[in-house]
This record gives structure tokens, sequence and C-alpha cells, in this order.
């Protein structure tokens, strides 16, 4: 039987960290850091979304700024203001909460970003030191957390096989990245993929992060296994992960639950992204 890891009680450690550093900043420099949130349209899932990072800046002690642009807003009106904010000496972390609106070219907007500002770590320049290999840069707010969540297990991550399932540039390939830098055998899967079964179950670290409901059943995991999943996906139950829990948890020797997972920790990793760039300005 897996133990469970508790993405939230780790994340509510982690933010009670940050609230120290948070008011030793406030008492340093006589301002509170800063953290602007960009929202575009009406989606009801950014909103929620947008509401937990602003309520956990606020136990943080993080000034938060709130953002609401209409859907049909123009790109050079959402540039204008990631320029305001990049000149802003009160904010530390700018956020552009996606996805955006089809009219809207994400990866044109996200450049627009000061990289230093950068709380999401999506920028080229943090995307490209993490590639390689450089650490003044800031990490991606889910793979950050899922490093976090498989070091809490307090087995070693290096010479460890590692299986990454999913290649996005928001989880598959930094996550990657970071195992690699933490001295991990790495190998990413895709759905092109051929195999992976016999790929999955060689792993010792497998992350997965497809979006495909139950994808990873308990013949695919290896005895004894981390298994950190990702995936946030509805069934007739509710919400559930890209792993098969109740099967793969008898096999697992780790395992993250949905929710209560990585979920809590994406929040506390941008959280700390955005004071240690206040802190290192």
């Amino acid at each position: 039987m897996a133990e469970i890891i508790d993405g939230k009680a780790i994340a509510t450690k982690i933010r009670s960290q940050l609230l120290i550093r948070a008011n030793e900043f406030e008492n340093r420099y006589g301002r509170k850091v800063g953290l602007a949130v960009i929202r575009v349209g009406s989606n009801p899932a950014s909103a929620v979304y947008v509401r937990n990072k602003i309520k956990a800046c606020n136990e943080c002690n993080i000034r938060s700024l709130s953002y609401e642009l209409d859907e049909n807003v123009k790109s050079e009106q959402l540039v204008e203001l990631i320029h305001t904010l990049n000149a802003d000496a009160q904010v530390d972390g700018i956020l552009v909460q996606l996805p955006l609106p089809k009219h809207i070219d994400e990866r044109a907007v996200l450049a627009e970003i000061d990289p230093k500002k950068d709380a999401d770590g999506f920028h080229a320049v943090n995307a490209g030191k993490l590639f390689l290999g450089e650490k003044d840069g800031t990490v991606a707010c889910t793979p950050r957390g899922i490093i976090e969540l498989i070091k809490s297990t307090g087995v070693p991550i290096r010479g460890k096989h590692a299986v990454v399932v999913g290649r996005s540039n928001i989880v598959g390939k930094p996550v990657a990245a970071m195992l690699l830098a933490n001295d991990a055998t790495v190998t990413v899967c895709h759905s092109r993929t051929v195999n992976l079964k016999e790929i999955t179950l060689s792993a010792d670290i497998l992350v997965l992060a497809i979006g495909k409901s139950k994808f990873i059943t308990a013949d695919m995991v290896k005895p004894g296994a981390i298994v950190i999943d990702v995936g946030m996906n509805r069934d007739e139950n509710g919400l559930c992960g890209d792993v098969d829990f109740d099967g793969v948890k008898e096999v697992a020797g780790y395992i993250t639950p949905v929710p209560g997972g990585v979920g809590p920790m994406t929040v506390a990793m941008l959280l700390c992204n955005t004071v240690d760039g206040a802190v290192h300005e």
C-alpha cells in the first residue's frame, strides 16, 4: 500500500515559511511583496484559480493586484498593461491567467513580461535558463512543486530512472529538465510513444501529465515507485487524475492524490517565485 503524498499539508508548511519571508521583506523595505494577476474573459475555471491565488496571497502577506479584462480586449491593450506592471516598482511578480481567448497570441503576450517578474516561469528566458542549467531563472510553478513533492518522500532522486508521460511546455518538458538537474536518468513519453507500459514499468519515479482520466493502471507501475499525478480530469464521481488511484496505490511506494496533491503545490510555488523575485531584486 502506497504512502499518500499530502500536497496540501506540504503546501501549508511552505506557505507558513513564505509568510515569515514576506513579513521580513516588508519590515526591511517598508512595502509588501506584490503579485499582479491578469485575467481575460469570464472563464469560470480561471475565475476560481484567480480567487484561490488571491486568497493564498492574503494568507502570506503578499499584496495582490487583480486585473479583469474584457474577453474582447485587444492584444495591444493587454501588452500595454503588462508594460505598466513591468515598470511598477511595487510589483514583484506578474501572472497572466491562461488560457487566453483565441484571438490573443499567448506566446507573444507572455514574452512581454519582464523575465525577472515572470511569476509563472513561462518566459522563454526563464525556460532557457532552466534547460541550460542556470540557477538564476524562475522555474514554472507546477514542475517546481513536483520536485518538492518527490523530495518530501526522502527518497533520493539521484540515479533513479524517472519517466515523464507528457511533453507540454508547462509541465512535461520543464519537469524532465529539473529531474535531469537532480541527477535522474529521464525518459519522456508522449502520445506517439511505442510500448508505453514497458517504459512506465521501469520507472522509479513516474510523473503523469497527459490529461486522460485514470489512464495509468496498476499493471503499468513498478512496485514501490513514486507516482506523481498532475492530471485534473472529471469523471462520473468528480475530480480524478491521470492515474487509476485505487488500483495504483496498491502497487506504488508513494502516490499523490487528486485533488490534494500537485494542485496546492502549484499555488505555493507561484508565491515562492514571487517572493524570490522580490528578495533578489
